[in-house]
């Protein structure tokens, strides 16, 4: 391996006698890089405990209380750039700081590799964010999974009791309320007067009805005379009745729909700002290593002085 003839001044550690001009090692300082790694991971751990805290306090139950849903998602991305910022920044800089120090080598080549090493820290720490994340998200996924089949198996279990009961079917149907209101009647129902096959016949109109868009007009007028014939109303104020009802259906199903659209372009934007938010952690870990970096050296020669 050649040996510098002639101190360079531009150069780190041109000065030291017998330098060479490139190490046997790997310009990857992996001690370096593995502790500013776990160094930004940790650090995000704590930011976004304190951004979870933050945010939870924000928000209210109640309605017109704490802050709004455009409100939060503007906390939550800035939240997540400022904790892509500090983390990045700390392991970048502990990277560029903690490396062994290169003689005979550029001063350009010394910031690209500073500038490498402090993005190879920020990109194991992300791989480490993720392998956390994805671990808690399996857990809190499984739970999740468990205690949606105890209640589904609670439900089916309370559901074939209640039929077996009451002669109604599902209880867990979303309709069923819907449904008795179409019987509701101040008079006082016949004991001898059983309701069951009205019941689900009229639920399966209503459900065939809504899943189409609305709910033909023979349908309505059918389901006007069994309202008519089943609770003493005029056919008038049966057909009113079927109408109400099926506007509150079809006020429900776009209610639902609104909350799922709502719910969908809130994860799009959450997905953008973290993809921004990173990009914004790789600029600042490379640049925090090329300034770590260059504090080293620059203390190192001084100290040689």
């Amino acid at each position: 391996m050649p040996t510098t003839s002639a101190v360079r001044p531009d150069s780190y550690g041109g000065a030291v006698a017998g330098a060479t001009v490139e190490a046997p090692s790997s310009s990857v300082a992996w001690a370096a890089i593995t502790g500013g790694a776990f160094a930004a991971a940790s650090s995000t751990v704590i930011l976004v405990a304190l951004g979870s805290g933050v945010g939870l306090a924000s928000i209210s139950p109640w309605p017109n209380l704490g802050a709004t849903a455009t409100t939060f998602t503007v906390m939550t991305a800035i939240w997540l750039i400022v904790v892509q910022w500090l983390s990045a920044g700390l392991g970048g800089y502990l990277t560029g700081r903690l490396r062994t120090k290169w003689v005979g080598v550029h001063t350009h080549e010394v910031y690209f590799r500073d500038t490498a090493n402090g993005f190879l820290a920020w990109a194991v720490a992300s791989v480490l964010g993720a392998t956390i994340l994805a671990s808690v998200t399996s857990s809190l996924v499984g739970g999740a999974t468990q205690g949606a089949s105890r209640i589904v198996a609670g439900a089916a279990q309370g559901a074939s009791q209640g039929a077996a009961t009451t002669g109604v079917g599902s209880l867990t149907d979303p309709s069923a309320y819907l449904v008795d209101s179409l019987f509701r009647s101040d008079n006082a129902p016949s004991a001898n007067a059983p309701q069951q096959d009205v019941r689900v016949e009229a639920g399966r109109i209503l459900a065939t009805g809504l899943r189409n868009g609305d709910v033909p007009a023979a349908d309505k007028a059918y389901l006007a005379r069994l309202v008519a014939a089943r609770t003493g109303l005029s056919q008038a104020d049966a057909e009113k009745r079927v109408n109400d009802v099926i506007a509150q259906a079809k006020e429900a199903e776009v209610k639902t729909r609104q909350a799922a659209d709502a719910a969908r372009k809130a994860g799009a934007h959450l997905a953008f700002f973290t993809a921004f938010a990173m990009l914004i952690g790789a600029f600042i870990a490379a640049a925090a290593g090329a300034l770590g970096g260059h504090h080293r050296d620059e203390s190192d020669q001084l100290s040689v002085r």
